[in-house]
């Protein structure tokens, strides 16, 4: 997978349905092991709750790893359609959970799944959904004087300068897209920009830009 959409931080929602209360916290997570962390945290704060809903995707050895649980909610009421927002949301590296706080009058099969339909896509809606894409991590070595200029070619062609080293030379580690890590080594080739040295470490998911 070359790129998801994924959130840019942690949100919550909250709704009501006769009675009941339906708290949905929507966190941005990086794998299912991190996922389940977060669940089990979750409940431990909403532990006097009677349902602890949640569902995640994640994408792992490029491959979509989704789970759901209804947590003693009736089978398909509550999970199953949490996942199917953040589905049709096409939301990956993600993780809800719905807690309920029963109020005494049962909704009914599908009053469940409305409901936590419902509180998932309010939750989406109060939040920042970026696109990711496959991108290069690479450490930049650049005499001082050549500086000013490596930081406006940066910004022209959107290059992520992550943390910068003052030592013999300046030492930059920076993000970008695979199209333009193509880029900057031809345009280094060429003499189009002045770099001492340039290390490539692993390939990493970056943030592409701002979608809403």
């Amino acid at each position: 997978m070359n790129e998801f959409f994924t959130i840019k931080q942690e949100v919550s929602a909250e709704i009501s349905e006769k009675k009941s209360k339906f708290i949905a916290n929507i966190i941005p997570v990086e794998s299912k092991e991190e996922a389940e962390v977060v669940i089990q945290k979750i409940k431990k704060m909403y532990h006097d709750a009677r349902h602890n809903c949640s569902a995640y995707r994640v994408i792992e050895r490029n491959l979509v790893i989704e789970k759901s649980s209804d947590d003693g909610e009736p089978s398909g009421t509550a999970g199953a359609p949490m996942l199917s927002v953040l589905q049709k949301n096409n939301l990956c590296n993600v993780v809800i959970i719905v807690t309920r706080y029963f109020g005494g009058i049962l909704l009914g099969t599908g009053g469940l799944v409305r409901a936590y339909s419902e509180v998932t896509a309010k939750a989406i809606d109060n939040v920042e959904v970026i696109e990711k894409i496959k991108g290069a991590q690479m450490e930049i070595t650049i005499d001082y004087s050549e500086y000013k200029k490596f930081k406006y070619y940066c910004q022209k062609h959107k290059i992520n300068i992550e943390n910068i080293a003052y030592k013999e030379n300046i030492v930059c580690d920076i993000t970008l897209e695979e199209s333009k890590k193509e880029k900057l080594l031809a345009d280094f080739e060429t003499k189009k920009i002045n770099l001492e040295d340039w290390k490539e470490f692993d390939k990493k998911y970056i943030e592409k830009s701002i979608i809403k």
